[in-house]
């Protein structure tokens, strides 16, 4: 049963019972408006109390339901709110823990609210491109003010029931026992003559509203210019405010169906499911055991070896760290406290914190220290030599069962774990730097892997914070095997015609956090130049601009050094062109006999994301990613790609697959046309009028 049906001295509960969050499924409303009747038609029952069960009052629509017929299906949010409004029996609405999106909404059509102490009150939906579709933008205002719902219903975020007791929303706080006090409170309500109040009936009241609202929607229009659902939550806000609750309530309804055909909208609800998703493995069952992580090794405590032990410590599991050598340990150390410290700073951090995850980690200089630990990860030199070396050690040192993982970007995982008599518990974790900020983890499956090795390590990125995706193993994996597709495209365009701050500039027009040179700057130049070099062995039918190249062999390898595709002033980080560099590149398009031309930023667009796209669709057809939301979440979550536009394999999708194919064919016949290999599932999909997703 989605709902449970009790009554306790006079009062009928109405208890929400849709795990994990009690979500407004189709049955869940249903049972709501079987309870309510029911209620009405009892003579014992004198008032009505509405709950939820375990750990959650309601978290809002049922996701599962999404995009299918259950979600719009009578009785819908809207009539059960109505039901709820229009009983004649005061209803109290028992808040605790969390009341999102649509709980709250169905909150607000109550009498009467009482709420427990730090329950999190939230209408979250503009984070999806949408709006509160059932009267949140309008009876909101109406029981917090104008300006703290405008702030709740733009942002999203999940503010303290503490923090809103005195705004109107609640009627009382509930100190000990919520159910109780709430059926209490509900005892006395009854006693009132009705019709009891409802919150639609309130004025909004604020000091030229009017005035107020026209500011908001300047300030929000600036702030949030590649998303249209804040915009039209003023909007809907000052509907309300204007033309009166039900005129409001009915442009709400209006915007709320024009916001779910947006592609912003599709692209974030795509990104909500697609995180989800990534937890899921095809053949890796939910209920598949797992090791128990009470200790982690962390090899290295270099930047990328330090943020990766900070992740742990952060979740409170300790870390034994190791180095080769004291001064690059002692180093690595102070980093780590400089870090916090700056959290600390910023008030994000208390001392005691601090001091806290200080000490939880165990600085070595001997790999004996690790005997104990059930997660060891290395973050050493890229090299498979350097890793051959580590991965003998732990083999000789690990106790059984623990899981040793490696932080590579690019190497063969199998290859690794050939370096072990325990493949079966080798796994690559790879971590994207800051590795103490960055979101996403690519966890690479070995050829023997072993499948609670793989759920052990998918449960502790959730642990730390980390939104996981499975890649098998390929050179690159997923996230660096499609970027190097990416810059190679950027490279040629810099022999056609175009210079680096153009081809920045376009694709973070496009929405991309950085263009690539700047990235590449930041990352430093000679990283991609050893990978190069190292294809240059393995893959020699692949042709590669040498403008990277030649930029290298100048020593200019990016920030670190002060110059890369971009000249930087000591100290500082904006990137300023350099002469140097763009004559370096016109020299060489001459030297190979490369005509350059003129070339549109919609044309640097396209090349740069259809390689990706491109890239992608192999990848999906070899099985190294297990579904097209995967890739998407690497690049959303890992490479800058614009959150609204869902992923490369979604962007493509809104395209359309027949338009991304016609496009490729028109580029594969340019200069340097021989990287437009078109993936075989984009044609076939383009044939048929399919989707990635």
């Amino acid at each position: 049963m989605a709902v449970d049906y009790t009554t306790r001295d006079g009062i009928a509960v109405i208890t929400l019972d849709n795990p994990p969050v009690n979500g407004l499924g189709h049955s869940t409303r249903s049972g709501i408006v079987e309870g309510l009747a029911r209620a009405q038609h009892d003579p014992d029952v004198v008032a009505v109390v509405i709950t939820g069960a375990g750990k959650a009052f309601s978290g809002g629509a049922d996701i599962t339901e999404f995009n299918t017929p259950k979600a719009t299906q009578e009785p819908t949010l809207a009539t059960v709110i109505a039901e709820v409004e229009q009983s004649a029996k005061p209803v109290v609405a028992a808040i605790h823990s969390v009341a999102m999106g649509g709980g709250l909404e169905l909150a607000l059509g109550a009498h009467y609210r009482v709420a427990a102490r730090g329950a999190q009150i939230a209408l979250p939906e503009v984070k999806l491109g949408l709006l509160p579709g059932a009267g949140g933008t309008q009876r909101l205002p109406r029981a917090v003010g104008l300006e703290t719902a405008l702030n709740i219903i733009v942002g999203g975020a999940p503010v303290l029931s503490d923090k809103l007791a005195n705004t109107g929303l609640f009627d009382a706080i509930a100190e000990g026992d919520l159910l109780a006090e709430a059926a209490a409170f509900a005892r006395e309500a009854a006693k009132k003559p009705a019709p009891h109040p409802l919150v639609r009936h309130r004025k909004i009241d604020h000091p030229n509203a009017e005035g107020f609202v026209a500011f908001a929607r300047t300030t929000v229009a600036a702030a949030t210019k590649p998303y249209p659902a804040p915009l039209k939550c003023v909007d809907a806000i000052a509907a309300g405010v204007t033309d009166g609750f039900d005129k409001g309530l009915a442009f709400e309804r209006e915007c709320f169906v024009a916001l779910v055909q947006t592609p912003e909208s599709r692209a974030l609800r795509h990104a909500f499911f697609g995180e989800r998703a990534a937890a899921k493995i095809p053949d890796v069952p939910s209920n598949t055991p797992v090791r128990e992580i009470r200790q982690v090794g962390v090899i290295g405590a270099g930047t990328m070896g330090g943020g990766i032990a900070m992740n742990f410590v952060n979740a409170g599991l300790p870390v034994t760290l190791l180095e080769t050598k004291q001064d690059a340990l002692d180093r690595g150390l102070a980093t780590i406290r400089k870090n916090y410290e700056a959290n600390v700073k910023k008030g994000k951090l208390t001392e005691e914190a601090l001091a806290q995850r200080m000490a939880l980690i165990r600085p070595t200089l001997s790999h004996d220290d690790l005997k104990d630990a059930d997660l060891i990860v290395e973050a050493v030199f890229e090299e498979i030599g350097v890793k051959e070396q580590v991965f003998k050690r732990l083999d000789a040192v690990a106790k059984p069962g623990a899981i040793l993982a490696s932080n590579t970007s690019t190497l063969d995982v199998d290859k690794i774990a050939s370096f072990t008599k325990r493949p079966q518990d080798v796994v690559g974790t790879h971590f994207f730097s800051p590795a103490n900020v960055m979101k996403l983890l690519e966890v690479v499956r070995g050829r023997d892997t072993a499948k609670d090795v793989l759920a052990t390590v998918m449960q502790v990125a959730k642990k730390i914070r980390k939104t996981a995706v499975v890649s098998g193993v390929c050179d690159g994996f997923i996230g660096n095997r499609m970027i190097e597709q990416y810059v190679r495209q950027a490279l040629y365009l810099l022999e056609e015609g175009a210079l680096p701050a153009q081809v920045d500039r376009a694709i973070e027009k496009f929405g991309f956090a950085m263009g690539p040179f700047r990235m590449s700057d930041l990352a430093g130049n000679d990283i991609g130049w050893a990978i190069r070099k190292r294809r240059y062995q393995e893959r020699p039918e692949i042709r590669y601009s040498k403008i990277a190249d030649r930029l290298c062999e100048t020593g200019r390898f990016g920030q670190k050094t002060g110059a890369g595709w971009y000249d930087y002033k000591p100290g500082e980080r904006n990137a300023l062109p350099s002469k140097l560099v763009d004559d370096m590149i016109v020299s060489y398009s001459q030297e190979t006999g490369a005509t350059r031309r003129r070339i549109g930023d919609d044309e640097i667009v396209e090349r740069l994301v259809y390689a990706l796209v491109n890239e992608g669709a192999k990848i999906l057809e070899e099985g190294i990613a297990s579904k097209a939301s995967d890739i998407d979440m690497v690049y959303l979550t890992g490479y800058g790609f614009p959150l609204y536009r869902g992923g490369p394999m979604l962007y493509a999708d809104t395209v359309g697959l027949y338009n991304v194919e016609r496009a490729m064919r028109r580029l594969a016949a340019q200069p340097n046309g021989d990287a437009w290999q078109i993936a075989p599932s984009i044609v076939e999909l383009a044939a048929k009028g399919g989707t990635f997703n």
